[in-house]
């Protein structure tokens, strides 16, 4: 990737691994509904959610063995995957940690370029789950989700926390 100027960015054309890569540090949205969660509850231990990129299906939850069934990535795909995952999770908390955000959750997806698995996608607070550390106001995409209102307010918190203006 490399930036060309303040609105264009030269990017890699990459054929797309069809999973979604969801990371949850913490119970929220369909994590807390289908394990009878309160949201905002810290996790022991980060989550890695496989869905299977269908929009007819919905975007089912899989788990690796259904993708090796599927021949939609390999063994060693699917490692690396998983491990860049937990890379891109650790920079992130790190990160928003930083700014006063938790990272509640994210979803990424990686593509194949020349061989190898590299990640093909944005981060922004419409793919992740940010709320403020100390109110745990919720800075993403389920004020829009929720009907909460204050959408565009959200996002410019993020981004001026992000020195973005």
């Amino acid at each position: 990737i490399e930036e060309l100027n303040d609105r264009e960015t030269a990017v890699k054309a990459v054929k797309i691994v069809p999973l979604e890569v969801i990371v949850r540090n913490y119970s929220a949205g369909s994590f807390a509904k289908k394990l009878g969660m309160e949201e905002g509850i810290k996790l022991k231990t980060p989550t890695l959610e496989f869905s299977y990129k269908d929009d007819n299906l919905g975007d089912p939850f899989i788990n690796g063995y259904y993708a090796l069934a599927l021949d939609l990535a390999t063994q060693d795909e699917i490692d690396k995957i998983a491990s860049y995952a937990f890379k891109v999770n650790e920079t992130l908390i790190d990160y928003f940690d930083g700014l006063g955000i938790d990272l509640i959750d994210f979803k990424i997806e990686f593509g194949r370029y020349k061989g190898d698995i590299i990640l093909a996608d944005e981060i922004s607070p419409d793919t992740c789950r940010l709320w403020d550390k100390q109110t745990h106001e919720k800075l993403d995409k389920d004020r829009f989700r929720r009907d909460l209102g204050g959408v565009e307010d959200a996002y410019a918190e993020v981004f001026k926390r992000l020195g973005i203006q």
